[in-house]
C-alpha cells in the first residue's frame, strides 16, 4: 500500500488519543500529536511555547471570520511583523502535516489535520466521540483529584477550545460529520474493536 495518513479529531474523554496510539502501534507507523508543535518549531525557529499557546489566544469575534483560504504553503517571512501571528503558526503546522503526509504513513491527532489534508488521496479522516457521561467517567480516571463537577467543566472548556480552534482556521463546525470519513462512538465498543474497525475501513477504502 502507498503511504496513508489517518487523522483523528476527538472529544475530550472519548479515548481518541488512546485509539490513535493503538492504531499507530498496530499498523507500525509513526504517531504525531504534540510532536507536531516541536517539528513546526524546529522548522520555523519559533519558540514551541508560542505554538502551544496559540489556540488559547483565539477568542472573541475573530472566531466568526470567513473561512480561510485553502492552505497552499504560504508562509509569512521572518522579517514580517506577522511572522508569529496565529495564522502563520497554523501555516507552519500545516506545512509539517503536509510534508509528513507526502513522505510517510502516520497517524496525526488534532491540529485540523483533516482540513489540511482534505482532497488528498490515501487519507482517512476519523472523528472519535462519546456521550458526555462516558467522557466524564473516563476523564475522572485520568484526573482523580478533580471533583465530578470540575471534570465536567474541564471537558466543556476543552471541547469548546477545540471547536473554536477548528472554526477559526477552517470556517467549519468541528463536530460536523461531513468533515470526516468515519465517526466512531467509542462508548459502544472496546478500544481494540475501534482499532479493528478503523483498520478494516482503511483496507476497504484506501487504494492499494
Amino acid at each position: 500500500m502507498k503511504n496513508f495518513v489517518i487523522t483523528i479529531a476527538r472529544g475530550y474523554g472519548s479515548g481518541g488519543r488512546t485509539i490513535g496510539r493503538m492504531l499507530a502501534k498496530e499498523l507500525d507507523i509513526p504517531y504525531y500529536d504534540r510532536e507536531l508543535l516541536r517539528l513546526a518549531s524546529d522548522q520555523s525557529g519559533i519558540n514551541e511555547a508560542l505554538f502551544a499557546n496559540a489556540d488559547e489566544k483565539i477568542k472573541g469575534t475573530l472566531l466568526f471570520k470567513k473561512a480561510r483560504a485553502a492552505y497552499m504553503g504560504e508562509l509569512i517571512p521572518p522579517d514580517s511583523e506577522d511572522f508569529v501571528s496565529n495564522d502563520n503558526l497554523f501555516n507552519f503546522q500545516a506545512k509539517v502535516i503536509r510534508d509528513l503526509a507526502a513522505t510517510e504513513s502516520c497517524v496525526i491527532v488534532g491540529r485540523c489535520a483533516d482540513f489540511v489534508l482534505r482532497g488528498q488521496p490515501n487519507v482517512l479522516r476519523l472523528f472519535v466521540h462519546a456521550p458526555f457521561d462516558y467522557c466524564v467517567e473516563r476523564a475522572q480516571e485520568v484526573h482523580p483529584s478533580l471533583s465530578r463537577e470540575e471534570v465536567k467543566k474541564l471537558i466543556i472548556r476543552t471541547d469548546k477550545r477545540r471547536a473554536d480552534y477548528y472554526q477559526y482556521f477552517t470556517g467549519k463546525n468541528w463536530r460536523d460529520a461531513d468533515n470526516y470519513d468515519l465517526c466512531i462512538n467509542s462508548s459502544l465498543m472496546s478500544w481494540e474493536k475501534s482499532v479493528a474497525l478503523v483498520k478494516a475501513f482503511r483496507d476497504i477504502n484506501l487504494a492499494p
